[in-house]
């Protein structure tokens, strides 16, 4: 709820400064998936508070949802440090803080099951159609997120981030599916 609150205030900020295009706003990879993870926690908190084992669908989506967001707070703490119109301290809660809080708690909190490797590739659907979507807007409209997407910065650039992001996706995805099968709270001790 704090992470849709806070969402909800930045983008107040934006309306109050004339710039309030939801599209725009919305529009980035980091409000999008900061939404996207909200409601899925929030989900899985009820689940969970209806002392329910969550469902597998239910599982994919919350271990999709902190790879994004472990992604998010590598590019941005690696490429994009400190651009955006949004105040240092919400960039800070939304690039850093947020995804700690998300990866500490897939890694902590024992309510979650196994995720399949065969739904690994479920990772890449999202980023795909959020960069179809960036791709075709810019070139109609020009507006990009993000100035690595810029296309006047060449195809062997934009292919490259694409590529990179793809990659990144897939190895916090990879991490986020293996640390799936570790809990601190169960040990497996198996003969030698």
């Amino acid at each position: 709820m704090l992470g849709i609150a806070l969402l909800g205030y930045a983008y107040t900020l934006r309306i109050a400064a004339g710039d309030g295009n939801p599209f725009d706003y919305f529009g980035y990879f980091t409000n999008q998936t900061t939404l996207f993870t909200c409601v899925v926690l929030i989900v899985s908190g009820a689940v969970t508070v209806r002392r329910r084992a969550a469902p597998e669908w239910l599982n994919l989506l919350r271990g999709m949802a902190t790879a994004y967001l472990i992604v998010v707070g590598i590019v941005y703490n690696v490429l994009v440090p400190g651009t955006g119109s949004a105040p240092a301290w919400v960039s800070a809660v939304l690039h850093i803080v947020l995804p700690l809080v998300i990866a500490t708690d897939w890694i902590l909190v024992p309510d979650r099951s196994t995720l399949p490797w065969r739904r690994l590739w479920f990772i890449v659907l999202y980023p795909l159609i959020w960069v179809s979507v960036v791709l075709v807007r810019g070139a109609s409209d020009g507006w990009v997120p993000y100035g690595f997407l810029l296309p006047e910065r060449g195809t062997a650039s934009l292919t490259a981030h694409l590529v990179g992001l793809l990659c990144a996706v897939l190895v916090a995805g990879a991490l986020v599916w293996a640390a799936s099968r570790r809990s601190p709270w169960h040990t497996d001790i198996s003969p030698a």
